[in-house]
């Protein structure tokens, strides 16, 4: 059966916080919305498994839109979380240089922390352990704005709302097919065909997909990199009050193994970066041979590879060994003892990566007649999610206005 196109009805491809978030705002405008997704329920890949932090917009370069959105989402995802009853929670962090060689590193994160008009310093160890009494370091950076909310929490309200406003939410629907004309753009989904004026692509790990369903011909490739977590034994959650990240790589988009005190009261350990088997591989076990193909075929691969095999072996070593793992936690808190980890979930980072074997560092979006395709929505994705929402309609709205 096809469901009949309106004036002003937009498809949104995915029902993770971006999708989700598109579609809310979409429907606050007026337009009449319809989320399609393979799964049973939302948030179930990226936004379901993350960390839950609200990131400040620290880490990234001035200007972008990283920085300009991340920012923004700071105060706005805390403002919806507290206006609908999700668990949220600011508890300020600390980025923390365990050796001299990192303080040139810690300066500059100051240094785009301000410019981005994040609240943050620079304090020295004495400081340091006022907020985190057992963590070890040579100077640290506070954030003060940098928090922890549930994530699928937030998701289920922005389902509800989209209901609300008239929005229809279809699971168990994977799209097969996406063709576009001069009255609009016809999806498939193995469970019906649906019309609409728009498109909007947030399908997350599998977006350089549909974008290709779509006609398009992207520039980059998603590449999935797995993230595991550890929990703390739950009698050594007090070593740790809010958040202690390390200073990152700033060749490398990942942040490195930290902790984060949850809304639960469970301390959060990770995640580390691994190369995933597959798009939704939430462990070594998990093989895909189409996706697999994928990325091998993808000649970024290679070169990355080539230029971080000694960053990729290490990361894998502390994939399998808990030991290592534990090592580079006890970098920030010396005193965690043996066996003080607790296997966790894991979660898989869609990484668009370029043909040169550049990743893709900032969110990256395409457009077509009628549609707009996110092709790299990285952490802070779930962040910014309500601010990445606006843009989208924002650019949906120019498009259609062509």
């Amino acid at each position: 059966m096809v469901a009949p196109a309106s004036s002003n009805s937009v498809i949104v491809a995915g029902a993770g916080i971006v999708g989700l978030a598109a579609a809310y705002e979409l429907g606050r405008r007026g337009h009449r919305v319809t989320v399609l997704d393979k799964e049973a329920s939302e948030a179930v890949h990226q936004t379901g498994n993350n960390s839950g932090v609200i990131h400040s917009g620290l880490y990234y370069a001035p200007g972008s839109l990283k920085a300009t959105l991340g920012t923004a989402g700071a105060a706005s995802m805390k403002a919806f979380a507290q206006a609908h009853g999700v668990d949220v929670e600011i508890t300020g962090k600390l980025v923390v240089a365990t050796t001299e060689s990192q303080l040139p590193a810690l300066k500059e994160l100051l240094r785009r922390g301000m410019e981005n008009g994040v609240p943050c310093r620079l304090i020295g160890p004495g400081g340091a352990r006022g907020y985190e009494p057992y963590v070890q370091c040579v100077a640290a950076l506070r954030v003060e704005s940098t928090g922890i909310v549930d994530y699928r929490g937030i998701c289920a309200v922005l389902v509800r709302l989209i209901r609300e406003g008239g929005g229809e939410i279809h699971f168990h629907s994977e799209i097969t097919a996406v063709r576009s004309d001069s009255r609009g753009v016809t999806v498939e989904t193995v469970s019906g065909t649906h019309r609409a004026d728009g498109f909007v692509n947030c399908a997350g790990l599998h977006s350089d997909r549909v974008a290709r369903l779509a006609g398009l011909r992207p520039e980059v490739r998603i590449i999935p990199f797995r993230g595991e977590y550890y929990e703390l034994a739950p009698e050594l959650a007090h070593l740790v009050n809010g958040l202690i990240y390390p200073v990152p790589d700033p060749a490398f988009p990942f942040l490195g193994v930290h902790l984060t005190k949850m809304t639960t009261g469970a301390v959060h350990a990770g995640p580390n970066a691994v190369f995933a088997f597959a798009r939704e591989g939430y462990s070594w076990l998990n093989v895909n041979p189409r996706d697999l193909m994928d990325s091998a075929a993808w000649p970024g691969l290679w070169k990355l590879g080539a230029k971080f095999w000694r960053v990729g072996v290490g990361e894998a070593a502390r994939s399998l060994s808990r030991k290592r793992f534990l090592s580079g936690l006890r970098q920030l808190v010396p005193s965690l003892p043996d066996d003080c980890l607790v296997p966790a979930h894991a979660g898989v980072r869609a990484q668009a990566m370029r043909r040169n074997g550049a990743l893709v560092d900032d969110f990256l979006y395409e457009r077509a007649p009628r549609q707009i395709h996110v092709l790299n929505s990285p952490s802070p994705a779930a962040t910014a999610g309500l601010e990445i929402g606006r843009l989208i309609a924002d650019e949906l709205e120019r498009e259609s206005d062509k």
